[in-house]
């Protein structure tokens, strides 16, 4: 049951079951506006028994002989696209509510958490309808074979703030298409889209217990990725969180997908046209998007040293072309950071980048113009070792490391000197040349002058950057284990 107090929203359940349910606690989640540094209302902070009861009511979801996990595979897909259809209805509402949680723009919000995760739901519904979820081979030592793809069972989803229902259906759709059901689990900075969500997926007749949305901290995450009663986990967070997720699901011999952090190159050629014009929104999207606050962004930008002021210049004038203002408001292209704590990281490395030999060339400081909100400028350094801090380690935060090279083959090496390994970008004029390069960096994703993560194609890394694959038919496997019957 929704409450609404002027501006604030307020929860008192859970969508448990297919139910709103009272939580087991009196605990209370206040998510905070970036942009004000004021409450935007609260939701239940879910307790062990709040997941005890998840987990039972998705486990007797996915075993019911005659349920979701049995459908015939177009079935499921039915209501999976109604779910999609009361997504859409329900865009203004998920923009607005994340935007004001997190500090992404609402131009950004409108295309990557409204319209992309009901397409990628639309995609796994498609993928439902045309796989093969039972194939019957010829056996080498005579008779025959069947491969059996079934589905892996109950599913933990453990989903970040940054973009919260992108990642949400990353993980939602590919299960649902499988047969799976799912305990979701957002981070408590954005809370209040996952009950669109959660009303979206009651509207569209989702299954009692296929789709169960516990709001929580990282001790009861914990506790939800070693329940007895999950069977996968699908984690997306930091590295760190991550190492401890696979060490426990290690230890249970679960599957896990983990996408991590990251720190990818973005590799200017020496053949590049930088007019701003008309790679600007490009350049901005694969290094800069939601605030800096997105794990595939080509933070570390590699340019030729012949070229490098030029490089250093055009970069220096996108940052400084970036409207910074409040999430909500539509001409705004870096809105404030997640959180105090995460300023306050940020801020840490913009102040180590100018104590090293890096050169500050733009930003660096809180905006004038702002007198609230957890608001931190596009910086960029220039002339910066590769072995820094602000080159090696993720900083998620509007802030650029311009390193020079000399030659290709020096652009490949500092670019493949990380310890992650998620996106990246080649820049250039002839896109053949740059997917030749492309093809050279030790990542699980790159771009030819854009970078846009596909629904159909494998999203992941290597390296510190995790383990496994979403997005894509690969996506779908990840929440399918076969079965052999010989015959």
């Amino acid at each position: 049951m929704e409450l609404r107090q002027e501006t604030r929203t307020a929860y008192d359940t859970f969508y448990i079951g297919g139910a709103w349910v009272a939580p087991s606690t009196d605990r209370v989640i206040v998510p905070i506006d970036p942009s004000t540094e004021q409450p935007l209302g609260g939701v239940p902070e879910g307790a062990e028994a709040d997941i005890d009861r998840a987990v039972l009511a998705a486990r007797r979801a996915f075993e019911d002989p005659a349920g979701w996990s049995g459908w015939d595979p177009a079935r499921r897909a039915e209501v999976m696209e109604r779910f999609a259809v009361e997504i859409d209805a329900r865009a203004d509402g998920f923009v607005e509510r994340v935007s004001s949680q997190n500090g992404m723009p609402v131009a950004v919000a409108a295309q990557l958490e409204t319209g992309y995760p009901s397409a990628v739901l639309r995609y796994y519904a498609g993928l439902a309808r045309t796989s093969a979820f039972e194939e019957v081979r010829p056996g080498l030592l005579g008779g025959s074979v069947e491969v059996r793809r079934l589905p892996v069972g109950v599913v933990a989803a453990i989903v970040p703030w940054n973009f919260p229902q992108a990642l949400s259906m990353f993980k939602i759709a590919p299960a649902m298409a499988a047969g799976c059901a799912l305990v979701v689990k957002p981070s408590p900075e954005t809370v209040l889209d996952s009950y669109l969500l959660a009303e979206a997926a009651e509207a569209a007749g989702v299954p009692a217990g296929v789709i169960n949305i516990v709001p929580a901290g990282r001790e009861v995450g914990a506790y939800l990725v070693s329940h007895p009663g999950v069977d996968k986990v699908a984690f997306t967070g930091s590295t760190p969180a991550g190492r401890s997720i696979a060490e426990a699901c290690g230890r249970l011999l679960r599957p896990v997908t983990l996408e991590l952090g990251g720190k990818s190159a973005a590799i200017v050629l020496d053949d590049i046209e930088l007019d701003l014009a008309s790679i600007g929104e490009g350049l901005f999207s694969s290094t800069l998007l939601n605030n800096g606050q997105t794990c595939f962004l080509g933070t570390r930008v590699l340019a030729p040293r012949h070229r490098y002021a030029e490089v250093v210049d055009a970069f220096t004038a996108l940052a400084e072309s970036l409207p910074v203002g409040p999430a909500l408001d539509p001409a705004t292209r870096i809105g404030p950071l997640a959180t105090a704590r995460q300023r306050d990281r940020v801020e840490s490395y913009i102040a180590q980048g100018i104590a090293s030999d890096a050169r500050l060339t733009t930003g660096g400081r809180r905006p004038k113009h702002q007198d609230r909100g957890w608001f931190v400028e596009p910086t960029v350094f220039a002339d910066v070792d590769n072995g820094s801090a602000v080159a090696q380690e993720e900083i998620f935060g509007p802030v650029l490391a311009l390193i020079p090279y000399d030659g290709v083959d020096e652009a490949v090496r500092i670019a493949n000197d990380s310890a992650f390994g998620l996106g990246g970008t080649v820049w250039t004029s002839d896109p053949e040349r740059g997917a030749a390069v492309a093809r050279r960096i030790a990542t699980g994703s790159i771009g030819v002058n854009r970078y846009v993560p596909d629904p159909a194609a494998p999203f992941g890394g290597i390296k510190s950057s995790g383990l496994g694959r979403e997005l894509g038919p690969e996506g779908l496997m990840a929440y399918q284990q076969p079965q052999t019957v010989y015959r």
